[in-house]
């Protein structure tokens, strides 16, 4: 599949999320959240709705954001990370938000409303073409979502491209230990579902030292991916909402029983939802892949 036919189909994908019933109100969702690094505090100050359990870290804990600063989210989805940085930059600062799927666009701009924030802004662009003038931000932040990108190279060139010298990289993201079996590394559903699109561990950080950063750091968090069974009924890790039979998957976790979900919408995901099943039951996924924190500087 070409390029351009890989991104038609994750936006497909996260438009069906965009249109879920996911939301921190659902206890598997919050735990997710919880599991990859959010507080209690943080997830209850913005609307549930910005939160779909589709993280692998939090950017925000780690960007060092400051008042004044401007910060760009590469994959902002329903916003979570964007509202927690807005008042963290304060309003003499600004957050923003880059999504490719409409519908995220309008789900985070509906959040910002319900936050009260007048300090963020959301975009619909893809992320290897940033609507932003060169050296516009001090930071760039993502979450789980340059894994999905099928020209990383071209990402890390525009986000070295929109960041100030001395601007900084604060990513969360999906990286491989090893080289995926087959069955999974060509496996387009695999590929929306976080996995079969990511990078080595070497390969993210050699990648953006070509795009010309220093102090470069790709660092395995060694968070338990099976976290995301965590979820039950619900969806996670960049994956639609739960197929018909309601077997909990995700992008690194195998499917528990049917008992242990609790149903939600059924949504054009279920076929995503039903290969990954397949796949992740015969595959350990965190022997191959790993949550990773990724740091860079522009200098």
């Amino acid at each position: 599949m070409s390029n351009l036919g890989v991104v038609d189909h994750v936006r497909e994908k996260y438009a069906a999320v965009a249109a879920s019933n996911l939301s921190s109100d659902h206890s598997g969702v919050h735990a997710i959240a919880e599991a990859f690094g959010y507080s209690p505090e943080e997830l209850a100050s913005i609307p549930a709705e910005a939160n779909m359990g589709l993280s692998c870290g939090n950017p925000t804990a780690t960007a060092h954001l400051k008042p004044g600063e401007v910060v760009v989210d590469l994959g902002c989805g329903g916003g979570l990370d964007v509202l927690l940085a807005g008042p963290k930059v304060g309003q003499d600062g600004k957050a923003i938000g880059i999504d490719m799927t409409p519908e995220m666009i309008e789900r985070a701009r509906a959040n910002a409303v319900k936050a009260g924030l007048t300090n963020v802004e959301f975009h619909l662009a893809t992320i290897d073409r940033l609507p932003l003038p060169d050296r516009s931000a001090d930071c760039i932040i993502s979450n789980c979502v340059i894994n999905l990108a099928p020209d990383k190279p071209a990402v890390f060139r525009e986000m070295y491209r929109v960041l100030k010298p001395g601007g900084r990289v604060a990513v969360s993201d999906i990286a491989l230990k090893k080289p995926l079996p087959a069955e999974i590394g060509q496996d387009i559903l695999a590929y929306v579902g976080c996995i079969a699109g990511a990078i080595l561990l070497g390969d993210y950080e050699r990648q953006l030292r070509e795009a010309g950063f220093s102090t470069v750091q790709v660092i395995d968090t060694a968070k338990d991916l099976n976290a995301y069974a965590l979820a039950g009924g619900s969806s996670a890790c960049c994956s639609a909402p739960v197929a018909r039979s309601y077997i909990p998957v995700s992008c690194c976790s195998a499917p528990r029983s049917a008992s242990d979900t609790l149903p939600l919408a059924q949504t054009d995901g279920d076929a995503l939802h039903e290969r990954l099943a397949q796949l992740l039951a015969r595959y350990d996924v965190s022997e191959f892949a790993a949550s990773v924190q990724v740091y860079a500087i522009k200098t």
